[in-house]
């Protein structure tokens, strides 16, 4: 699957997942809740020294048993994580920051590359260095009109919002209104006691909830 087709996915489903846990049962678990829900796209974050032996775990069930799951894996800050990842099978990589030599190791494999942005000046850094699409991280900073106030700088950026981005219908349609493509959704959509309390009826429940509000927004 190339870059573009990638950017479809994530843009066709209007939200991408994010999470991370410690526990690689509770990793695989909430994959298969939230693609129970019709997920078809997750960012699995690199926060922790699980994080790669869970991927590669997490991988394995992609494959196996998830047809048409794009696996991502955010916070790659160097170039060793992003080859490590890369060659665990990862289909896109995330950013917090824009580091030119990540955004090189990933386009020269051929994948999508989404850094982390808040000013204009990054946003273009991004750009000058192949991104399509920018993570406005941590969205709850700046607020949906942020992003209507430099989006006509970069005609040719796809804005996602992660962090600030609430469930409810009205947090999603005021970041749709001011024009992002996408919404990262973290803790707010799988949270500490869905984590804790191992809830994946309710995650799923709640995941087929927001992509319904998703759908009905034009």
């Amino acid at each position: 699957m190339n870059q573009q087709d990638i950017i479809s996915q994530i843009t066709q489903q209007k939200m991408l997942p994010l999470y991370f846990n410690k526990d690689k049962e509770v990793s695989i678990d909430v994959l298969k809740a939230l693609y129970a829900a019709g997920i078809k796209a997750v960012e699995y974050t690199n926060r922790g020294a699980e994080a790669i032996a869970n991927f590669k775990e997490m991988r394995k069930v992609v494959n196996d048993s998830m047809p048409g799951m794009l696996l991502g894996i955010g916070t790659v800050k160097t170039t060793a994580d992003a080859e490590l990842f890369i060659n665990a099978g990862a289909d896109f990589i995330i950013s917090p920051v824009v580091y030119p030599p990540v955004a090189k190791v990933v386009q020269d494999a051929g994948l999508l590359w989404i850094p982390g942005c808040l000013t204009p000046t990054e946003v273009f850094t991004a750009e000058m260095n192949g991104a399509k699409m920018v993570k406005i991280f941590p969205g709850s900073v700046v607020g949906p009109s942020y992003i209507s106030a430099i989006k006509e700088l970069f005609p040719g950026i796809l804005f996602m919002p992660t962090g600030g981005v609430d469930t409810t219908e009205k947090s999603i349609k005021e970041w749709f209104d001011n024009g992002v493509c996408a919404v990262g959704m973290g803790s707010k959509l799988i949270s500490k006691s869905v984590l804790q309390n191992k809830e994946y009826d309710k995650l799923t429940k709640q995941t087929k909830e927001v992509l319904e509000i998703l759908n009905n927004i034009k």
